[in-house]
Formats: structure tokens, C-alpha cells, sequence
């Protein structure tokens, strides 16, 4: 193991890289006070050793950049979309390509959000050490137990990809990885644009016409203050607020402080532009619909509890979770005539959006 810390050691490291040789990477990171991950520690494992990039002391990483999205150089890393949108303000666009062992595990049966210590242990019986999962990675220096336990984060990955890569093989699901890894190259998927941050709130779908472009322009709003701040969106205004403001909006300054929901110090702070929020906006909705889901009609009931057995028959019948073929959401949208939806594209349509479609 190498504890890179100096842009002359991160280049010589790179150097020493096999050409097209795999990497296994890893990142630690931290969010909990910041909207962009913060890049504190990168583990890369080749064939012949381990190396700890410590990106705090670095400050700048770039020579890590061209490897990264070389798309000759196969990358392996599990729970992979967390890893490149930490890694995007090296790289500047998506790492690619990348097998990903939790994508490849969900393809094969395993939860959909199954952990990396929990396939090590079943796929490789190997017990990981427990207890810095929840490590300050901020801190300087790093301990000896938290080097080892970022180390074992990548010392088993190509290991495992293998496992993993034979089983798919053996169950004729390689096409469905390699459909799966391509996705993860969409940049899409590691930004939000403001206008479309009103599909990340729950319940929109519930929602009256004027609640919904409501809802809709206050998440707009959260979501570029939040951004220009580098906050946790919801410390500038937690889902439950946008909810309450949406339903009951408040016209006046004591009206918005009155409401639980809505932190006191954001009330003081930002009131008038909330009312203003409020008070434009049709303007400020973005691309939110004017009205949400209609409610199903009884047909609609029974077909979705159709689709729902449906899914759920096939699942078993691959030994697949249902979630990795098919969300609630996407089969209540099939109901209600929707197309363009996952579950109606690449291998997916064939395995599961067919049959889905011929018991509408």
C-alpha cells in the first residue's frame, strides 16, 4: 500500500499503471454539510498493489484524469454512481467503462442495494473488518485502521468482478450488464437541473394543479440556492416545508413563520423570497405539469394489481427482485398510458415491458 499525497508521487504512480490493465476504485467522500461531494480519499487497486490517493492533501488530482475515462482501461467499483459524481470534478465528465459488483449482484438475484462486505463475505467467503463506515474521512492524519479498512474497500473488487462476471455469463445476463454499464455513462444522472428538481419530491402526483406548480418553483428554487451555497438541500428547505408551503402558501412574513415545517432561521433569512416563490409561480414551475396524476379510475386499479402479479411472477421465475425489473411507479405510469419509461427499453422491454404491456 502507498499513501500518494504529492502531485510528483500521483504522477509516478499513474506512470507505473499497466496499460489497459483494470483499475479497482473506491472513494471516500463527505455531503452531510456541502451539495457537491467533497473528495477526500480515492483507493485504487491494479493487479500488482493497492494505492490511498489522499485528494485533501493533493488538491489537485488531474493526472488521475486520463485513466479514469480511458475507455480502454476497464474500471471495477461497487455502487459505482457515487464514485464517479465524487470523481467529476477530476475527471469532467463520467468514468468510463465500469463494471459496477452491486449492478451486476441485482442482476443476479442479490438486493438491489446489496452492501460490498456483504458479497465479499457470500461470493468469497471473506469476513471485512467493521467499524469505519462512518468515519470522519476529513480528518488528518488517517489512522492505520482506517488505511486498512479504505484498502480492503478495493482489495477484493477484482476478485469479486470475476465471480460476478461468470455468473452472469452462466445465466446468459452479460448482454443485460453491459446495457446497465452503458447507462452509467449518461452525465444526466450526476447533475439536477433546477427545473426538474420537483421530481425528486414524493407525492407530487397527489397534488392539486396550484399545489403542484407551487411545490414545483420551490424546489427550483432550493435546488439553484442550494447549489450557488454549496448546502444540503435540505438544510435551505426540507421536503416536509415545500410540502406544507405547497398545500397551505402563505401570503405574509408572520403566515410563513407560523408554519412548523419551515425552519425558523430560513423564515428570518429567506422569507421574502419564498413569498416571491410563492407568489410567481406559474412562472418559476419549470417543466412541472399543470396538474398531477389523476387518480386511477377502478380499471386502472385492477390493471395495476395485474401488472403487479405480473412482475412480481416473472421475478420469481428469474430469480430476480422485482424492483430491478420494474418500480410501482413505472407500472402505475403503464396504467395510465406512459411509454417512455426504462422498463420499455433495452433488455428490459423484452424480459419483463412485453409482458407487462400484453396484460394491459
Amino acid at each position: 500500500m502507498a499513501l500518494v499525497s504529492t502531485a510528483e508521487a500521483l504522477g509516478e504512480l499513474v506512470d507505473s499503471w499497466p496499460a489497459g490493465a483494470p483499475l479497482a476504485l473506491d472513494t471516500e467522500f463527505v455531503r452531510e454539510r456541502t451539495y457537491y461531494p467533497r473528495l477526500c480519499l480515492v483507493q485504487v487497486a491494479t493487479p500488482d498493489r493497492i494505492a490511498l490517493i489522499d485528494a485533501l492533501e493533493l488538491g489537485d488530482e488531474s493526472a488521475l484524469a486520463a485513466p479514469l475515462v480511458d475507455p480502454g482501461r476497464p474500471k471495477i467499483a461497487h455502487a459505482a454512481r457515487q464514485d464517479i459524481e465524487a470523481l467529476l470534478p477530476v475527471t469532467g465528465r463520467p468514468l468510463g467503462p465500469v463494471f459496477d459488483t452491486q449492478q451486476a449482484a441485482a442482476l443476479l438475484g442479490f438486493p438491489a442495494q446489496v452492501g460490498y462486505a456483504e458479497l465479499v463475505r457470500q461470493l468469497l467467503g471473506i469476513e471485512l473488518a467493521k467499524g469505519h463506515a462512518r468515519t470522519d474521512w476529513t480528518r488528518r492524519p488517517l489512522s492505520a485502521e482506517q488505511l486498512a479498512y479504505a484498502e480492503d474497500d478495493v482489495r477484493h473488487l477484482p476478485a469479486l468482478a470475476a465471480t460476478l462476471e461468470e455468473k452472469l455469463a452462466s445465466a446468459g445476463r452479460r448482454r443485460w450488464m453491459q446495457q446497465e454499464a452503458a447507462l452509467l455513462g449518461d452525465p444526466s444522472l450526476y447533475s439536477v437541473e433546477p427545473a426538474e428538481a420537483w421530481r425528486r419530491l414524493k407525492g407530487t402526483e397527489r397534488m392539486e394543479p396550484q399545489a403542484l406548480r407551487i411545490a414545483a418553483a420551490l424546489a427550483r428554487w432550493r435546488e439553484e440556492r442550494a447549489m450557488a451555497r454549496d448546502l444540503p438541500r435540505g438544510w435551505v428547505l426540507p421536503d416536509a416545508a415545500i410540502h406544507a408551503l405547497a398545500q397551505s402558501p402563505p401570503r405574509t412574513r408572520q403566515a410563513l413563520a407560523a408554519l412548523d415545517s419551515v425552519p425558523r432561521g430560513t423564515a428570518e433569512r429567506a422569507a421574502e423570497e419564498i413569498l416571491a416563490v410563492i407568489r410567481d409561480a406559474p412562472a418559476l414551475a419549470g417543466t412541472a405539469p399543470a396538474t398531477g396524476a389523476p387518480r386511477p379510475e377502478p380499471g386502472q386499479v385492477r390493471q395495476l394489481k395485474q401488472l403487479q402479479q405480473k412482475l412480481q411472477a416473472i421475478a420469481a421465475e428469474l430469480d430476480i427482485q422485482p424492483e430491478v425489473l420494474a418500480t410501482r411507479r413505472e407500472l402505475a405510469a403503464l396504467v395510465r398510458g406512459v411509454r417512455e419509461l426504462p422498463v420499455l427499453s433495452g433488455w428490459r422491454r423484452e424480459v419483463i415491458g412485453e409482458p407487462l404491456l400484453s396484460a394491459l
